[in-house]
């Protein structure tokens, strides 16, 4: 289900939802193991909810934003988005990397979560999260667990009514 990459494993994630974390009314991306149980939420700023609700709810606006921009200045260099990966978490902060190819050469470039997602789901490529992301949110989570026990119900509770149309 996943792809090697530098003998880690990276997983399929697809978004679950996005949402406002009722606790500090900051934008959520929910990610979801494709064919598994583990969820990945990720904080992400407002601009970049409004790109993902966008294109979660298939508004196409009539001037390009910043993804779409990022979109057209890879088709027009000739090259391919392939994928992202959720490539680390580090002082609870998440890091991601697209890669691309541009003719035989592969490209690897730095990137945030949220602005990674916007592009991919742009470029309709797939989402993965590193086993180490994964592994490490999970510990964050259980040691976050003893301070804030209110997040880990409300992410446990929540269903699908929950995750419909963001709004801003």
């Amino acid at each position: 289900m996943g792809v090697m990459t530098e003998n880690v494993r990276d997983i399929r994630m697809e978004i679950k939802g996005l949402l406002l974390d009722p606790s500090s009314n900051v934008p959520v991306v929910m990610l979801k193991e494709e064919g598994g149980s583990r969820h990945l939420p990720i904080w992400i700023g407002v601009f970049e909810a409004n790109a993902i609700a966008l294109r979660l709810d298939g508004c196409e606006p009539q001037r390009p934003m910043t993804h779409d921009l990022l979109r057209s200045a890879f088709e027009e260099l000739g090259a391919d988005v392939e994928r992202i990966v959720i490539s680390d978490l580090r002082d609870s902060t998440f890091y991601a990397l697209i890669y691309a190819t541009q003719q035989d050469r592969s490209v690897v470039i730095d990137a945030r979560p949220s602005d990674a997602i916007a592009l991919a789901l742009r470029a309709q490529v797939p989402i993965y999260v590193r086993s180490t992301v994964l592994d490490k949110a999970q510990a964050a989570d259980q040691a976050a667990e003893v301070n804030d026990e209110q997040l880990k119900k409300w992410l446990e509770e929540l269903n699908p009514d929950d995750l419909g149309k963001y709004t801003m």
